[in-house]
């Protein structure tokens, strides 16, 4: 083994020198190569010896690690035996395991005492809490609240912590909650019933109130400690939009909180209202909702000024600095007012509602009448029901959205506006042509197209007032596009009907049948000449009429965000996957496509709500206009075919025209002047200037052809 390792030496000293020593000439650096050699041999040695000793060093750190860890270990063991011996002494139990065992249900035990103390700690102050503010509220109000803010505050708390505790105390939260409620309760009629005193003593709500020096100090300290009363709703309460969350104690989450001052001083304006419109009194008809709704416009108008100078600097003062300052149901009196008003009118319109249902006219009439109210209070009066930007949906929206009385009021509108089309279209004079009703240079539509459309009009003021999306889409196709619809298919059947009279196979039929029944067919001399003319004229007027009407609504700026708010929700709901989903109802992105524009959903600008309507009657007024064209063509080509064969033309012919001879219009030439100047005479009064010169052109190329190919190049 050493004789290996030595040859390995020596053949890597060979392989060195050979190296280095290459030439003669390597010879003269011998010496310095030596002594690179010694150096690189004394840096091995000293770091062989640095090596040796850092392993000595590591050696002795792992010896005593291992000694200490040994110690900690017997150390343990001497301390695990102890507690064992401990355990078993203490639980009185033969082995260690059953010792842990009782020491752990001891703890357990003791957890539960502990918890168990605490709540009736937590009952104790609940307790001590309200019996403080109940028997100060009476001799000293103002220093009853403050238990009660204390209480109402430790109830939220406990509210909250509720979720991260995973419900754990349930029964406490609720006993706290509602020993809050009732003293909050107690309170309320204590402090009303004093404000109620001072309210006698002002002679509310009579027309010569009053409120001057003393007076004056005592109803603003009422008010104050009212909405002292509600303070802890600044920790429950959120602002604009989000404000439809409301103190527990006062009214459902849903709607608007009404300040406890204006709910005490509107308790008299309540039974005056009730006095007036409830039971049989002259006052409370069915038929005249607008009684009870102008009578609370009638509180606004006669109580808002007294509110604005005694209670809007109150308000000020006491939300400017808070969440609520940007909230108009708390730092306005105008608001806040019409916020208290509105209980009583909610629970009339909710009552008539009832009685209502099933009439149809007074239904009709009073969502009509709720909606302009609720225009009167967002628009003249600014109320935005404490939702800032998003606006007050209104009455009629918690009628038709939250009661659910949408559907049924749709169906009472649909039957009226259909039942309103029927009786446009059953009278013959309906699809008479009006001449006066548009432009000279328009086309003239008939009384029955001029009345639809003003029927549609009226369906658009219907709905227009409507907050909720999904019902304007509703009323739109449901009942403005089906009407649409409906006219498209009377005035497409007539064209029809024409078409079938008008052909040689219909002629045939009518004419073996007046030959077996000797008498003339009813509806073939209607199609005949100018009648026919007319009649398709009615057709396309009626057509153009509501297909230009159409575009003017697309313009409109309601049908503009309507179409804008339909594209928004489709391009959402398709880039989810969800073609197949409702877009607004039970109504799919296809179902409404299929009814209003190809554009629905499509990233690409341009459509509208009419555009498929519209496409309908601008195909129906093209296909018309060509019918009506090769009409008056034929039959202007058919009375030229008399001169057409008129025989000798050569000897009719004058080849000089110098002697001044007159020549006369031939007399077959009469019956096709007469009909063409009768044609083109009621063309020009019934349509505009575009389509007349496109149906003359058509004519001219017509007579042309017929004078210049059957006469002219016969001669």
């Amino acid at each position: 083994m050493a004789s290996l390792r030595q040859t390995s030496r020596d053949a890597r000293v060979e392989d060195y020198l050979n190296d280095k020593l290459q030439t003669t000439a390597d010879l003269d650096s011998l010496d310095s190569l030596l002594e690179n050699v010694k150096t690189q041999q004394a840096l091995l040695r000293q770091q062989l010896v640095e090596a040796e000793e850092n392993l000595v060093e590591s050696t002795r750190v792992s010896e005593e690690h291992s000694s200490a860890l040994l110690h900690q270990a017997r150390a343990f063991k001497k301390q695990q035996a102890d507690v064992d011996r401990r355990l078993l002494i203490v639980t009185q139990s033969e082995t260690s395991d059953d010792a842990v065992k009782r020491f752990d249900e001891d703890i357990r035990a003791l957890q539960r005492l502990d918890i168990a103390t605490g709540y009736v700690e937590l009952l104790a102050q609940v307790e001590d809490l309200s019996t403080e503010a109940r028997r100060n509220f009476t001799s000293s109000p103002q220093a009853a609240l403050q238990p009660y803010l204390r209480l109402q505050r430790l109830a939220n708390a406990l509210k909250e912590a509720q979720p991260a505790a995973e419900d754990a105390a349930p029964h406490l939260v609720d006993h706290v909650e509602k020993t809050a409620q009732s003293l909050w309760q107690q309170m309320k009629d204590s402090f009303a019933g004093d404000f109620e005193k001072v309210l006698a003593k002002t002679k509310w709500p009579g027309k010569d109130v009053a409120l001057t020096g003393p007076l004056e100090q005592e109803w603003t300290e009422g008010v104050e400690r009212l909405l002292d009363l509600q303070e802890p709703l600044r920790l429950t309460t959120r602002p604009a939009s989000e404000l439809n969350a409301q103190h527990d104690h006062v009214r459902p989450s849903e709607e608007p909180l009404v300040l406890l001052p204006l709910e005490v001083m509107v308790k008299p304006l309540d039974l005056r209202f009730q006095y007036h419109f409830s039971g049989d009194r002259p006052t409370n008809k069915l038929d005249k909702p607008e009684y009870f709704l102008s009578h609370i416009m009638g509180l606004l108008n006669n109580y808002d000024e007294f509110f604005a100078l005694h209670l809007q600097p109150i308000l000020r003062n006491r939300f400017k600095k808070s969440n609520l300052s940007m909230t108009s149901i708390f730092i306005d009196s105008t608001s806040a007012l019409i916020t208290a008003l509105l209980p009583m009118l909610r629970r009339k319109v909710l009552g008539v509602m009832g009685q209502i249902a099933k009439q149809p006219q007074l239904l009709s009439h009073f969502i009509h009448e709720l909606m302009s109210f609720d225009i009167t209070l967002r628009d003249e009066w600014g109320y935005d029901g404490g939702c800032g930007i998003d606006g007050w949906k209104g009455l009629a929206w918690e009628v038709l959205v939250k009661k659910d009385w949408f559907g049924r009021w749709l169906e009472v509108e649909k039957n009226f506006a259909l039942s309103r089309y029927k009786t446009i279209i059953d009278p013959p004079e309906s699809f008479e042509i009006d001449y006066d009703s548009v432009e000279p240079s328009a086309t003239k539509p008939t009384n029955a197209a001029i009345r639809v459309n003003d029927l549609l009009e009226t369906i658009t003021d219907r709905y227009r007032p409507l907050p909720s999306f999904s019902q304007k889409l509703r009323f739109l196709i449901d009942i403005q596009i089906a009407i649409f619809d409906l006219y498209h298919s009377v005035l497409a059947d007539n064209l029809e009907k024409y078409i079938y009279n008008t052909s040689s196979l219909a002629r045939t039929v009518q004419g073996v049948s007046s030959s077996t029944s000797r008498s003339a067919p009813k509806e073939q001399p209607s199609l005949d000449g100018l009648s026919g003319i007319e009649r398709l004229t009615r057709v396309y007027g009626s057509a153009e009429y509501l297909e230009n009407k159409m575009g003017d609504w697309s313009d409109d700026v309601f049908f503009l965000e309507l179409w804008e708010e339909l594209q928004d929700r489709a391009r959402a709901n398709t880039m989810q996957g969800g073609q197949k989903k409702n877009l607004a109802g039970n109504m799919s992105v296809k179902h409404v496509a299929d009814k209003t524009s190809a554009a629905v959903g499509n990233e690409e600008s341009g459509g509208a709500l009419f555009d498929e309507t519209a496409g309908a009657y601008r195909r129906l007024r093209v296909r018309t206009e060509g019918i009506l064209t090769d009409t008056v063509v034929q039959q202007i080509r058919e009375s030229l075919r008399a001169y057409g064969k008129t025989g000798a033309w050569s000897a009719l012919y004058a080849p000089s025209l110098g002697d001044g001879m007159n020549l006369a219009i031939s007399a077959e030439l009469d019956a096709p002047i007469g009909l063409l100047q009768s044609y083109l005479s009621f063309l020009a009064a019934a349509l505009a200037q575009a389509p007349l010169r496109r149906i003359a052109r058509q004519v001219a190329l017509a007579v042309q052809a017929v004078l210049w190919d059957g006469v002219l190049m016969n001669l």
